[in-house]
C-alpha cells in the first residue's frame, strides 16, 4: 500500500488556517474586555453610592440641626421633642443624647459607631472658628465637642463619617487607605427661644 505524502506545515499555512477559523473568538475578546468593564462598571457603582452615602448625611444634618435651631436640643422645661432621655424627665440634650437623636434619623445605610457629631457655637459669623480634624487620611475625631449655644447665636453642626471603599484594590480610588471621609456642614443663627 502506497504511503500518503507528507504534509508540510508551514508557518503560512498554520497562521492561515488560525486566521480563517472563527470558532471562540467571541469569548477571546470577552476575556480581554470583561475584566477593564467590570472595573469601570463597579467604579461607577462605587461613585455612586458615595454621593449617595454623601447626599444622605447632609439631609440628616439638616433635619438634626432644625432640633439646635428652634432651641429644643437647648431647653431645660417643657418638652423637649427632639432629646428626652427618659419619660418624665425632660433635660437638655448633652452630646450622648443628640448623637443618638441624630442615629434614630439615619438609615441602615450608616453604621452609628462611626459618625462623630461636632457642634460648635459663637456670638457671630466673624468670630466663628472650626476645629480641623484631618482628611480620609488622618481623621484623628479627638476633640469633637457640643455646644448648641443660646438663642440668637450662630453655631455650625457637623457630622463625620469614614464611609468605607471597595473598589480600591481594581485601581480606583477616591479616597484613602479604603476609606473616604464624608462631611456634611449646617451653618446657621439660633431663632431668639
Amino acid at each position: 500500500m502506497a504511503s500518503l505524502p507528507p504534509t508540510r506545515f508551514t508557518l503560512r499555512k498554520v497562521l492561515s488556517r488560525f486566521r480563517g477559523s472563527r470558532r471562540g473568538s467571541a469569548a477571546v475578546e470577552f476575556a480581554l474586555v470583561a475584566p477593564i468593564f467590570f472595573a469601570l462598571l463597579f467604579a461607577i457603582i462605587e461613585t455612586a453610592l458615595v454621593f449617595f452615602a454623601g447626599q444622605v448625611l447632609e439631609t440628616v444634618t439638616q433635619n438634626s440641626a432644625r432640633a439646635i435651631l428652634t432651641g429644643q436640643a437647648q431647653a431645660q422645661g417643657g418638652s423637649v421633642a427632639a432629646c428626652q432621655t427618659t419619660p418624665n424627665v425632660v433635660a437638655a440634650c448633652d452630646q450622648t443624647t443628640f448623637k443618638t437623636y441624630v442615629c434614630s434619623q439615619i438609615p441602615a445605610l450608616f453604621d452609628c459607631s462611626k459618625l462623630y457629631v461636632d457642634v460648635v457655637s459663637t456670638s457671630s459669623f466673624t468670630t466663628l472658628s472650626l476645629a480641623s480634624y484631618g482628611d480620609s487620611c488622618n481623621f484623628n475625631p479627638v476633640g469633637v465637642q457640643y455646644n448648641p449655644g443660646n438663642s440668637s447665636q450662630v453655631v455650625v453642626v457637623r457630622l463625620f463619617y469614614q464611609w468605607p471603599l471597595f473598589v480600591t484594590g481594581l485601581g480606583y480610588n477616591i479616597g484613602c487607605s479604603s476609606k473616604r471621609l464624608l462631611v456634611a456642614t449646617a451653618a446657621f443663627k439660633n431663632e431668639p427661644f
